[in-house]
This record gives C-alpha cells, structure tokens and sequence, in this order.
C-alpha cells in the first residue's frame, strides 16, 4: 500500500463490543461479546479487502483489544508484530501520539487498537480537517468499536504531530 519507506498509514482500531462495564470485572479484563467478536474479524476482512496489510501492532494491556487483534487476524488480514503497551490503556491522545512516535521505523503500516475517548480525539487531532470529506463526515458521526480510521503520514514516526496526516478513509466494521 506505501510506495517508499516514508510514507506511512496509520490505522486507528476502537476495540470490537466488549462485556457491559458494569457485569462487576475489572475494566482491563472486559472480553468481548460474540457479536464483538464478529465484528473484530469483519474488521480484518475489510483491510484484507482494501489490500492493507499491516507491520506493527500497538496494542493496550486491556483483554477486549488483544482480543480484537485475534478477530481481525481470524478475519482474514495477514497477522503482524504485536507490541502490547500500558500507556494505550485508556490514554489520552497525546500519550497514544508518544507510543506511536517510538514504532519501529521499518513499519509503514502501522495499527494501534485502542480506546476512546482517545484514538477519536487522537484522529481528529492528526488530521486536523485534512482528507477525504466522506471519511471527515463519517467520523462526524462518531467513532463506535469497531471504527476504523485510515490516515496517511509522510515522514518518520518520530515526527508524526497534530495536523501532519490526512484521513483517507473511515468505516466502522460490522458482522
């Protein structure tokens, strides 16, 4: 999908449907529901479909979004390195902008799966308005599980900052 080594895509994955957040768990070991399920592999069919094929996963501590990871992987897109980190937890934007700028930099695709409202905030700030305005319309609509936001950097990860992307795509996964 990337024509040289600085150009990038970013993939912004919202974890699939998890359990009801207040069934009593812990918050970080909500699983995802059968439908969630589905639709995190619904997710990995969708990438298959548009030839995206991934490098690096950034991924939260939490069960839901290494959960996703597997459904996309079982929903047909090629697995990748998985880098599973604290800091994505629940993080605000500009944490999810620190981890992103330490991804191996021979990673042109790189996914992070994740939170909100973070990796919503984390998407607008990137673009910044900059992009496809159906995806920039889509996303107006709101960033459910199973959201994918699509956005394109030229440059090195280190320097990936507000404004420096633009949002190609935005589609929201479902079984």
């Amino acid at each position: 999908m990337t024509s040289a080594a600085e150009d990038r895509v970013l993939v912004l994955l919202r974890h699939a449907q998890a359990e009801d957040p207040w069934s009593g768990g812990a918050d970080i070991a909500r699983e995802l529901t059968a439908e969630g399920m589905r639709d995190a592999e619904a997710v990995g069919q969708w990438l298959h479909e548009h030839g995206v094929g991934i490098d690096e996963v950034l991924c939260s501590t939490s069960i839901r979004t290494q959960q996703t990871a597997e459904g996309v992987w079982a929903g047909g897109c090629a697995e990748a390195d998985v880098r599973v980190d604290k800091r994505l937890y629940n993080a605000p934007p500009e944490a999810i902008l620190d981890v992103i700028r330490e991804a191996d930099e021979d990673a042109n695709v790189v996914m992070v799966i994740a939170h909100a409202p973070g990796l919503p905030a984390l998407t607008s700030m990137l673009a910044e308005g900059e992009g496809s305005e159906a995806a920039h319309d889509a996303l107006a609509h709101g960033y459910p599980p199973c959201g994918v936001a699509m956005l394109r950097f030229s440059g090195h990860w280190r320097d990936l900052d507000a404004g420096s992307a633009t949002l190609e795509r935005f589609h929201v996964a479902r079984a």
